[in-house]
């Protein structure tokens, strides 16, 4: 798991950064300012959980149930949350931002998982 949390951490840092420069250059001036805010705050929490990805892989060596358990939440939350942020704003369909919360709660159990690894160790 080590290595497979490390490997999603640092694809996930570099979609992260991607998508800021994406949002950031191309994005300026084709969305609405709270459209634009939106995919900013998807790529600010990809990239947090980019490193708490690679905190996860490190933390697998150590207590590997629960630190699995966290990296493949922070991994679904990624997609769940960061990814319907950057398909809402790109389309502007207010409905997929029912999806965000589900990722969300999967970031919560990513980090609750992640201090049980800490309890444990």
């Amino acid at each position: 798991m080590e290595r497979t949390f490390l490997l999603l951490g640092a694809v996930s840092g570099f979609l992260s950064v991607a998508a800021g420069a994406f949002g950031a250059h191309a994005l300026k001036a084709r969305l609405p300012a709270d459209l634009l805010a939106v995919f900013e705050t998807g790529a600010r929490y990809q990239m947090f959980h980019a490193l708490a990805l690679v905190a996860a892989a490190w933390a697998s060596a150590r207590a590997p149930g629960p630190a699995a358990w966290a990296g493949w939440l922070f991994a679904a939350g990624t997609v769940l949350f960061s990814g319907s942020l950057y398909a809402l704003a790109l389309t502007g369909v207010r409905a997929l931002g029912a999806v965000t919360p589900v990722g969300g709660l999967a970031f919560l159990g990513g980090w609750a998982a992640l201090a049980v690894a800490a309890l444990r160790r």
